[in-house]
């Protein structure tokens, strides 16, 4: 199946991490956490470095994929979205300011210091289009 339900859609609009895999040729995969949205598309998009390893990776084979799964203590369940990449110059900072408001307490000085940091910093949207999707849920 290549699209996300309304019911992965759910699931994957929480404040979850999700970790993302680019294909590295003949490197070995190496897991990141990130921050992610799910949108009404259907797609995955999250933020980046326009000079980041991922980006880098990216520009030579635009595939990546990404695992989001249920926190301990709640029933086993996670959703896997692998696909083709495009790299968006648009939305960056729109999408870290959303992100922020998601997983941090931006009342605290913390939160305030962390998310003008990632408005400071030059950001570029990654946008997963789904090509297959896996699901698990117990």
């Amino acid at each position: 199946m290549s699209t996300l339900t309304d019911h992965d859609l759910e699931f994957l609009r929480r404040p979850l991490h999700g970790f993302l895999t680019v294909a590295a040729g003949p490197r070995p995969p190496q897991p990141r956490p990130v921050w992610f949205e799910a949108t009404d598309e259907g797609t995955i998009q999250l933020f980046t470095a326009p000079d980041s390893a991922k980006i880098r990776q990216l520009s030579e084979d635009p595939r990546a994929s990404i695992v989001v799964a249920a926190p301990v203590g709640e029933p086993e369940r996670w959703v896997s979205v692998a696909g083709r990449v495009t790299i968006e110059a648009d939305g960056g900072h729109d999408l870290a300011r959303r992100l922020a408001e998601r997983y941090w307490d931006l009342s605290t000085p913390e939160g305030q210091a962390g998310a003008k940091i990632l408005q400071d910093l030059p950001q570029v949207r990654v946008v997963i289009h789904p090509e297959k999707v896996h699901r698990y849920a117990f």
